[in-house]
């Protein structure tokens, strides 16, 4: 299998070969999880969202596990958002984010979709909450408890 040439391929920025080879190898191994993964993949890197959402489906249906499916999760999640698709990007990030506790770009890629939903309190509170569990800022770490204190108080006023 040459899955390993599609993703250099991908990574030295030969998209359309690297999804040219990536749709060859779907034919000659359809049930292979992490080849429909690699598909998807490279669709979005195509910027052909639209495309890369059944193969990120068949992915998961045919199952992933690890590094993979956490990456299939945050990609099908990221690409459901862009095509406007935000309750399936809610349901995908929030199964993610339950399998990968730990993942901040999930968390992130997630904010954004509360955004799209309206849920602006929601999208601010784990924004601020994944800035101060990562960042070394100096200048953000001198107001850590502030910002803590207030990411879930956006809305209220002390007059």
């Amino acid at each position: 299998m040459n899955i390993d040439k599609a993703i250099e391929l991908r990574k030295s920025g030969k998209l359309k070969e690297s999804n040219n080879l990536l749709l060859t190898l779907i034919e000659a191994f359809p049930e292979d999880a992490c080849v429909h993964y690699q598909c998807a993949w490279s669709f979005d890197a195509l910027g052909e969202e639209a495309e890369a959402v059944r193969f990120y489906e068949r992915a998961l249906e045919l199952g992933l596990n690890g590094e993979d499916l956490e990456g299939a999760l945050l990609g099908l999640g990221s690409t459901y958002r862009t095509l406007g698709k935000y309750e399936e990007s809610k349901e995908t990030f929030e199964k993610g984010m339950r399998l990968f506790p730990n993942n901040y770009a999930l968390k992130v890629f997630y904010s954004m979709t509360l955004y799209n939903l309206n849920e602006h309190q929601s999208a601010m509170e784990l924004l601020l909450k994944c800035l101060l569990e990562t960042t070394e800022n100096e200048d953000i770490q001198q107001y850590k408890k502030a910002i803590a204190f207030y990411s879930d108080k956006l809305s209220e006023t002390w007059t």
